[in-house]
């Protein structure tokens, strides 16, 4: 069933723009995800960022606790198992993860909401690779951005300036092995992402659902030369859901491969922190009106949504 969720070549942008932007516009205003192959990104760099954040976790809780910054959300560092919860769940998600946030001056005005990033001493040549992979995917990500925004008949380049210092980070998850049956908790609760856009580097096992528009939960295993790139919460909003944020969740595996860790690196694409949220013109109609006439800031949205998935 993951071939419903189409993948395209973003190679085509240069060479057959107006039938890739139709098609990648078709696609995720039904599913609101899409694979994105010959993204140029390479293996080498996703095979040695998967291997230095497993070797971080891998760590004794007492090392990776060195890295855990209260007080910020989790923003930077280390985030421990059991912590974040989907929104209105009941049960923590089963997962631990590390957050790499973007490099800037920090006497930038941003610096106030955008902490700096630390790098666990433990682990060698973690900072080149992890940074590299931040860098490649925002840059990616950039490039889908220009292909939606022609999409809904924005200028190619309305969001370069913001998001050119967006918020983004990069999230290494690892999911450990899940010791009883009875467990009520599952690996990621049903959710929709926060951010304008997620694109997600590969994963070492299967269990990422897609709830489609008829309400059936479509299992989604990439290949592995495919990025995984969703729709989030700041973009439908922005769109007025012309692009929706789709549900998506992570669920325990069965048997045997239960017992086997999981792995994962999304990239969480953000806004510049002080970017008023407004819908476009573009966006609004007589069938369509403006649901969200109010603009908000990319951070106050970010702040509220973090509070309510239990990290602030």
């Amino acid at each position: 069933m993951s071939a419903c969720i189409p993948t395209l070549d973003i190679r085509r942008f240069d060479g057959d723009r107006a039938a890739f932007v139709a098609e990648l516009g078709a696609a995720y205003r039904e599913w609101g995800f899409c694979g994105i192959r010959g993204h140029g990104i390479a293996p080498a760099l996703i095979e040695a960022t998967y291997a230095a954040f497993k070797q971080f976790f891998a760590l004794p809780n007492d090392a990776k606790m060195r890295y855990y910054l209260p007080g910020c959300g989790g923003a930077r560092g280390y985030t421990a198992f059991g912590v974040e919860t989907a929104k209105d769940s009941e049960y923590p998600d089963l997962k631990e993860f590390w957050h790499i946030g973007r490099e800037i001056d920090r006497e930038h005005r941003y610096a106030q909401v955008m902490p700096a990033n630390l790098w666990p001493d433990e682990v060698p040549g973690i900072r080149d690779c992890g940074y590299r992979l931040f860098q490649a995917l925002d840059e990616l990500g950039a490039r889908v951005l220009r292909a939606l925004a022609l999409h809904i008949d924005l200028p190619e380049h309305f969001f370069d300036d913001k998001i050119q210092l967006g918020n983004s980070i990069l999230r290494p998850i690892h999911y450990p092995p899940i010791a009883s049956r009875d467990v009520p908790n599952v690996r990621a609760g049903a959710h929709e992402d926060i951010n304008l856009i997620t694109l997600l580097v590969g994963a070492s096992a299967e269990g990422l659902q897609v709830l489609s528009r008829k309400g059936e939960w479509v299992p989604y295993t990439a290949d592995a030369d495919t990025i995984v790139v969703n729709i989030g919460d700041m973009l439908q909003r922005l769109s007025n859901h012309v692009y929706p944020s789709t549900t998506h969740r992570v669920v325990n595996p069965p048997g045997d491969k239960a017992r086997q860790p999981r792995y994962s690196i999304p990239f969480f694409l953000h806004p510049n922190p002080d970017f008023e949220i407004r819908t476009p013109a573009q966006c609004i109609s007589a069938a369509n009106p403006d649901r969200y006439p109010e603009p908000i800031s990319a951070n106050d949205y970010l702040t509220q949504r973090l509070r309510e998935i239990n990290l602030i």
